[in-house]
């Protein structure tokens, strides 16, 4: 009879292919995924969404005040300043739609692109009065802006 040992384990090859197998999958699972792109769109998201808070607090206000504006848009988009800020120079201060956070309870900040002073968003009207408020460092080339 013959006998033969038998050998436990695995060899250095079937080690190496399926740590080879395991590699390509990460690599499409990882791209798959793309967790930069879903960053910026969770990003873009709270953009919107911020958008729409200044506008909707910026519509309360000319309801409660026989359709006048806030005094201080102007018919150029320009920069929203930050609530409580002191240095507002050039920019639009909305502190009349967080005084007693009757209209919001403060300007809203950009996740990434906003500073002491600027919040990152920008508000202007037209000659009707029809307000935009525009995210302009929306991510992924979006366009994040709102007009009512």
């Amino acid at each position: 009879m013959f006998d033969k040992k038998t050998q436990r384990g695995f060899t250095l090859l079937e080690i190496l292919i399926v740590i080879g197998i395991i590699g390509i999958l990460a690599g499409i699972v990882i791209i798959a995924i793309n967790p930069a792109k879903q960053l910026a769109d969770s990003r873009n998201s709270q953009r919107s969404t911020d958008v729409n808070a200044i506008i909707n607090a910026t519509h309360q206000y000319a309801v409660d005040n026989n359709g006048a504006l806030p005094a201080t848009i102007t018919n150029i988009p320009t920069d929203i300043c930050a609530t409580g800020s002191t240095n507002c120079a050039g920019m639009i201060d909305l502190a009349v739609l967080t005084e007693n956070e009757r209209y919001i309870t403060s300007i809203p900040k950009d996740p990434i692109s906003s500073t002491a002073t600027n919040v990152g968003y920008q508000i202007s009207k037209n000659i009707n009065n029809r307000i935009t408020v525009t995210a302009s460092h929306a991510e992924l080339e979006k366009v994040i802006s709102v007009t009512r």
